[in-house]
C-alpha cells in the first residue's frame, strides 16, 4: 500500500456502516437513542467526512487526514467511555436535560430527527451484542479506529 488512502475509506465506510447498524437498533428493534448515543453519531460521521475528504485530496494530505481522524476517533471514545460509566451507575442519567433539548434543536435534528433526535434515556437497558451493551461496542470501535489513524499518521509512505 504506498498511501494510507484505503485505509481511510475503509475506516470512513466502516463508520458509516455502524452509523446504519444504529439506525437498524432504533427504527427496526425500538432502541431509542439518547443524547450520548446521538453525540456518538455526530463523531462518526464526522470520522467518515473527514476520511472521506482527505482521501479525495492529494497523497501529502493523508497524514494529516489521519491525525484529524484520530481526534475525532478519540473524541468519539471519550463520549462512549462516558456513556459506559453512565450505563454502570444507574443512579446517574443524561434523561431529559439541557443536553437533550440542545441536541434536538440542531439543524440536523429538525432536518433528519430520524437519524439526529434523542428520545431515549442513557440509562435504558437494551440487549446486549455478544455480551457486550451498545456503549461499549462504540468505545471499542472509537479506540480501534483511533489505533489505526494513527498508524496511518505515522507509517512512512513508500
Amino acid at each position: 500500500m504506498k498511501t494510507s488512502k484505503p485505509v481511510l475509506v475503509a475506516v470512513g465506510l466502516i463508520a458509516l456502516g455502524l452509523v446504519g447498524f444504529a439506525l437498524y437498533l432504533q427504527h427496526v428493534k425500538g432502541q431509542m437513542p439518547c443524547p450520548l448515543c446521538v453525540i456518538q453519531r455526530y463523531m462518526f460521521i464526522l470520522l467518515a467526512l473527514v476520511c472521506f475528504i482527505f482521501a479525495a485530496l492529494p497523497r501529502g494530505a493523508t497524514k494529516a487526514g489521519a491525525s484529524l481522524g484520530a481526534l475525532a476517533a478519540l473524541g468519539g471514545a471519550g463520549v462512549a467511555g462516558w456513556h459506559v460509566w453512565v450505563k454502570a451507575h444507574p443512579s446517574v442519567s443524561c434523561g431529559i436535560d439541557p443536553l437533550e433539548t440542545a441536541l434536538n434543536r440542531y439543524p440536523t435534528a429538525e432536518l433528519l430527527p430520524f437519524v439526529f433526535k434523542a428520545d431515549g434515556l442513557c440509562s435504558a437497558e437494551y440487549p446486549n451484542i455478544l455480551g457486550l451493551s451498545n456503549p461499549q461496542w462504540s468505545l471499542i470501535w472509537f479506540l480501534t479506529f483511533a489505533l489505526v489513524m494513527i498508524w496511518a499518521a505515522l507509517r512512512r509512505s513508500r
